[in-house]
């Protein structure tokens, strides 16, 4: 063991403090002056290496199989982390999952008392009991945790923190089924919770001391939240994804369940008031405060990336004739007012990664305040805006578009264009020009130091296709042959641009390029019943970029994997690493990453409905896997919210 005076020990302190760290005993910085340790002549100490950080890279694991049940149904972790100082020497850390809950245990309320977490309440903040099954009834609890924040404030007041107290958001976006097996998707208001966390500031260990759920009944309520970002000015943007089509809810019979478990009445959610972008802002005593921006457009929200201009919001759309989006606030950190954007391709979109791929311009769609199209949704019909049609009326003055894969015929009201650009977002968006022919165009990150976006498509098919389901010719997307496994579009970023009208873009985060990084690749069925390559990325949902380690993490929503994973991928080697692979039949959620919290480096990671089995995919493993993920996750009815952590392992100095 090396010893080390105070003056060595600070300078070591200094040299080292631009390191990474994980916590648990792995990157802390006492680990670190450990491992830089200089090979000692026997019978001397090692001394310090005066060498700083210089980078690391995933080792990755293999994916899990049958000759082990058990690591296919449950959270299994066998990478590792490789860090390389200046002066060459090395050291290894084991990954590790800790979860802070799986959903429906009884955790600490801060009060003294338990509260069940991924618990669903109505407006009224009641509980909505689960009747499903007679003798058994419970409130509901989510089995979809997603989006996560882990943030820390300068003042914290929370009591029963002996280290740091740090914090996390965690929304749930749905839950799968009641008791009795009844589909419940989208039939309940979301909740959303902040976890007070104790850090150990010698390990680096998150333990809960607090949860707390967000009161959303000022914003009625939210709408399938699913993915969700940090902004840089420390608040969690959440989403609302598939917001509920306007002029044909009166058919829609799942919007209309969630009327009636939030406000006791079918007929009462307003469809306008859901597919907007919630905001939270994690308050000292570890409670949370809620706002819902109106004015950001009304789309499938799905993790959303704000720049370092704290202006320009990037954000991807989880739909069928879905579009790339851009938000520019007017003022800095306040995304209450500001300008939206849809972006138009030029020629060459390509998902072949050698290619250059296509130019992007942007076309203004409108500028506004969210108080000013709150008002609007309160108060107009989907009449009042446009009329939508789903049959040709062999009318001229109606433009034919295509909405979630299907065709319509729209003609808009005089005067609409603010009510429609900002409520009826799909369709005016397509109406005015934008490409409207992505699918499931999912989380969104940015890459500050090369200046480059990153959006997750999780699946290539259908509009993107030329003989798909809502395909059309002026998206500029028009592919040959579908990818089911999707992949992961790389967008450069530039300034000095204008939109289609010449008015100059207020931002120097513009996207001018989207071209292929990196894909997934279908096969025939495998041993196992995979559908796409296991050695490769497939379906990519969350996205989250690492400006230390420069490298991009990718988390599965996959209907091609049995089991879905979590990858890092250096944007500067090209090296694709697996880290995590999820329960059988859960999509990989949640995922986070802060380079330096309190001195220590997080990689947050959740799972949903785990065992959720498809039989063309699972048939191989569902019979053997089913019992132990039912035995690990409450019948299935439970899925974890946590984090990828670190062990220390040894090490060798020679």
């Amino acid at each position: 063991m090396s010893h080390t005076n105070p003056s060595s020990r600070r300078s070591a302190l200094k040299l080292i403090a631009a390191a990474p760290m994980l916590p648990l005993g792995a990157l802390s910085v006492s680990s670190l002056l450990s491992g830089c340790a200089t090979p000692a002549a026997p019978g001397t100490s090692a001394s310090i290496a005066s060498a700083p950080f210089s980078s690391a890279v995933f080792a990755p694991m293999a994916a899990p199989s049958l000759s082990n049940p058990a690591a296919m149904a449950t959270t299994t972790v066998a990478s590792s982390l490789q860090v390389t100082l200046q002066d060459g020497s090395t050291r290894a850390y084991k990954l590790a999952y800790q979860p802070f809950f799986i959903t429906g245990d009884r955790v600490p309320d801060g009060k003294g008392g338990t509260v069940l977490a991924g618990g669903y309440v109505d407006i009224l903040n009641r509980p909505i009991i689960d009747k499903s099954v007679p003798g058994t009834e419970r409130q509901f609890f989510s089995d979809c945790p997603d989006g996560t924040s882990l943030l820390k404030l300068d003042h914290p007041k929370v009591a029963g923190i002996k280290g740091k107290a740090v914090f996390a958001v965690v929304q749930f976006e749905y839950a799968n089924a009641d008791q009795g097996g009844a589909d419940t998707y989208g039939t309940l208001p979301s909740p959303i919770a902040v976890l007070t966390l104790d850090q150990n500031q010698t390990t680096g260990a998150l333990t809960l001391v607090k949860y707390h759920s967000v009161d959303t009944s000022e914003a009625q309520g939210l709408w399938i939240t699913c993915g969700s970002s940090l902004s840089p000015w420390n608040t969690h943007l959440s989403s609302e994804e598939y917001e509920p089509d306007a002029p044909f809810v009166a058919d829609n019979k799942v919007f209309k369940a969630f009327s009636k478990n939030t406000f006791g009445d079918a007929s009462v959610a307003n469809p306008y008031h859901y597919g907007h972008m919630p905001e939270v802002t994690v308050n000292p005593d570890g409670t949370g405060t809620l706002v819902k921006h109106y004015c950001m457009g009304r789309i499938s929200h799905e993790l959303v990336q704000v720049m370092p201009d704290n202006r320009t919001v990037l954000m991807g759309d989880d739909y069928t004739n879905s579009g790339l989006f851009m938000f520019v606030a007017d003022k800095e950190k306040t995304l209450s007012a500001g300008t939206l954007y849809v972006a138009k391709l030029g020629s060459g979109f390509s998902i072949n990664p050698g290619d250059a791929g296509a130019r992007l311009s942007w076309i203004k769609l409108g500028h506004a305040t969210s108080a000013e199209i709150e008002k609007m949704a309160s108060k107009l019909k989907p009449s009042d805006i446009m009329t939508v049609l789903k049959a040709d009326p062999n009318d001229t003055s109606f433009t034919k578009v295509f909405y979630n894969g299907a065709a319509n015929w729209i003609k808009l009201m005089p005067g609409m264009e603010k009510a429609a650009a900002f409520l009826e977002t799909h369709r005016y968006a397509y109406l005015m020009g934008g490409s409207m022919g992505f699918s499931k165009m999912e989380g969104t990150t940015v890459n500050i130091k090369d200046k480059v976006a990153y959006s997750a498509l999780q699946n290539i098919q259908d509009s993107m296709v030329k003989t798909g389901k809502g395909w059309n010719a002026a998206s500029g997307i028009a592919l040959d042959k579908a990818l089911v496994a999707g992949g992961v579009m790389a967008l450069p970023m530039t300034g000095g641009q204008v939109d289609q009208s010449g008015s100059a873009i207020k931002s120097e985060w513009v996207p001018t390029v989207m071209r292929a990084l990196l894909m997934g690749e279908d096969i025939a069925p495998d041993a196992l019943g995979n559908l796409a390559n296991p050695d490769k990325v497939s379906n990519p949902d969350n996205l989250k970029f690492s400006e230390k380690l420069r490298t991009l993490f990718i988390g599965e929503d996959s209907g091609t994997h049995v089991n879905n994973f979590v990858w890092a991928y250096n944007v500067d080697t090209r090296q694709l690493s697996r880290l995590m692979s999820m329960p059988s039949g859960a999509e990989a959620t949640g995922l986070g990453v802060v380079d330096d919290l309190n001195g220590w480096m997080y990689i947050t990671s959740n799972f949903q409905h785990p065992g959720d089995w498809n039989p063309k995919l699972h048939g191989k493993v569902q019979a053997t896997l089913d019992p132990l993920v039912r035995a690990n996750y409450k019948d299935r009815f439970g899925a974890a919210v946590g984090y990828l952590t670190a062990e220390a392992t040894g090490i060798k100095l020679g």
